[in-house]
């Protein structure tokens, strides 16, 4: 297990995906943050407390479930049945720009099944894609608009993103 990024990397990293957004989007254009579960909506909660600070405004924050939406649901290695959770997304997503955040950018199957989930709750004006690690191995022609972190892992290694509010510890690791 090898540690890529520890708690003030992670702090560091959010900090500057928040000024690339800010740096990008008119500040005059209505944006919203919207996680995926489970760990993309606590970086979401956080991004979406550093961007109202530094906008001065309320940049409202909201969690996406996309169980139902993945392609796998019905695979033949899928013994179990999913633990479906509820999208908590308390505002309306037309005409805004969404930040959709997530952790780990690998095949980019989770961000298609997200945009899947999110164009069914409204028409947005743009999604925008913020993940805090990204690395090799797209299966589809999907990529991050901002992306914290550039990991180098092989295929068959695992990054582990651990938050505190879900691990009790801010790091990410290679394992």
């Amino acid at each position: 297990m090898k540690v890529i990024l520890d708690s003030g990397q992670i702090e560091q990293v959010l900090n500057e995906l928040g000024n690339r957004i800010l740096s990008e989007i008119p500040v005059e254009l209505d944006i919203a943050v919207i996680g995926i579960r489970s760990r993309g909506e606590v970086l979401a909660q956080r991004l979406s407390v550093q961007l109202s600070q530094k906008l001065g405004k309320d940049v409202p924050c909201g969690t996406l479930d996309i169980t139902l939406y993945r392609d796998d649901l019905n695979s033949p290695n899928v013994t179990t049945q999913p633990l479906v959770r509820t999208t908590e997304i308390g505002f309306n997503v037309d005409d805004k720009i969404i930040i959709l955040v997530d952790d780990v950018l690998y095949t980019g199957r989770s961000t298609r099944a997200a945009m899947d989930a999110l164009i069914d709750l409204g028409r947005p004006k743009a999604i925008k894609l913020a993940v805090l690690v990204e690395r090799d191995g797209r299966e589809f022609p999907i990529q991050a608009d901002y992306a914290g972190y550039k990991a180098d892992a092989s295929p068959g290694k695992l990054v582990q993103v651990n938050l505190v509010e879900s691990d009790g510890k801010d790091e990410v690791v290679i394992e």
